[in-house]
């Protein structure tokens, strides 16, 4: 099954408003779109370069992905670890757009074998159900989208904290006197604290059903992780901390993390986020499938993903609600919170012609 021609798009879509994390703020996804022919058939991939987490923009994913296509084209697209192999010996780092070659790869081999992605990946459709996330803002703010989020129908709040000691905690304080007791909310703090502040946090807010804290301090603190597992009651999830399966052996091993957060884009796509879940799976650990700015496109290959995977049970798909257009046709479905998948070959998804033709892009044969 010879690749014969690869389709690079720098993959524009507006945000509905600026989303602040405790890194930086948001105002648009610049993203970044695969199609790869092969035999008649057609493959597609995204990746969304979050610079502040993964060290990448779009302007030099566009540039490795030219790269990248060179050495794939004329190659048997079946060959998934091979062509993978390909692009790590080429140019390590980089998995944001390594993760867009390796979806659309693997919605080749699926379509190829007549199945859809979750069959493919051994396992079968389930139900999945997103949280929400609210973005760093005014604690009134804050508490007044946890309402929407609450009266719409959401099963746990997604709250993005990381600024300072007293604001973090007013901001949960002001959710949690809003909805009331119920519903979870689940805190990511994207490296923000420090270690004594994380400690204060966590043991002011750990008594108003706080699912967990992703990524309380910074990215190689993982003795300062395990010790927050001793001074909380909060469990506590890795996040930058985790992009391969090295770090998961390394978190696993060291006891530092209750969960682990898989990305695509930390990864560089399914083939190392397998890696990653086996090594939780057997170690004791479960997942959230996690995304950064990803439309429905990519949105879909993770939900294939996590459908397939029972170890992972959180599931934080919430990127389109951001997003101002929607150019994908098929692939996932919100129903509320809840996300469908269809049995078509493959991801089932691919973007709008019309849309495609707005777009920066670059073709090799």
């Amino acid at each position: 099954m010879k690749i014969n021609q690869i389709d690079v798009f720098k993959y524009n879509i507006p945000l509905k408003a600026p989303i602040a994390i405790s890194l930086g703020t948001i105002e648009n996804a610049r993203n970044l779109l695969i199609r790869i022919h092969a035999d008649g058939l057609t493959g597609w991939g995204e990746g969304s370069p979050f610079w502040m987490i993964v060290g990448e923009t779009q302007e030099t994913g566009f540039a490795a992905a030219q790269d990248f296509a060179k050495l794939l084209i004329g190659q048997n697209a079946l060959d998934l670890e091979g062509n993978l192999n390909r692009l790590d010996a080429y140019l390590p780092n980089h998995p944001t757009i390594k993760s867009a070659f390796d979806m659309a790869l693997y919605d080749l081999a699926a379509q190829a074998a007549g199945m859809p992605l979750y069959t493919f990946l051994g396992g079968k459709q389930r139900t999945l159900i997103t949280d929400e996330t609210i973005y760093i803002n005014t604690p009134e703010r804050m508490a007044a989208e946890a309402v929407r989020i609450q009266a719409q129908g959401g099963v746990a709040i997604k709250v993005k904290l990381g600024t300072n000691l007293r604001d973090d905690i007013r901001r949960v304080e002001a959710i949690r006197e809003a909805v009331g007791d119920t519903i979870p909310i689940r805190t990511d703090a994207n490296q923000g604290w420090n270690y004594p502040t994380a400690v204060n946090v966590l043991q002011t807010i750990q008594g108003w059903n706080i699912e967990y804290c992703e990524q309380p301090v910074k990215q190689g603190a993982i003795a300062d992780l395990k010790r927050l597992r001793e001074k909380t009651t909060v469990p506590i999830m890795a996040d930058e901390s985790l992009f391969s399966h090295r770090d998961a052996l390394r978190l696993a091993q060291e006891q530092a993390v209750d969960y682990f957060n898989i990305k695509l884009s930390k990864s560089g796509g399914i083939f190392n986020a397998l890696k990653i879940n086996a090594i939780a799976e057997a170690a004791g650990i479960p997942c959230m499938i996690g995304c950064m700015s990803e439309s429905r496109l990519a949105i879909t290959a993770k939900a294939h993903f996590a459908s397939a995977r029972q170890n992972v049970t959180f599931f934080d798909l919430d990127a389109p609600f951001e997003h101002a257009t929607d150019p994908v046709i098929g692939g996932a479905v919100y129903t509320g919170y809840h996300i469908g998948l269809s049995d078509q070959p493959g991801l089932g998804a691919a973007v709008d012609s019309h849309y495609l033709k707005s777009l920066e892009n670059w073709t090799i044969t």
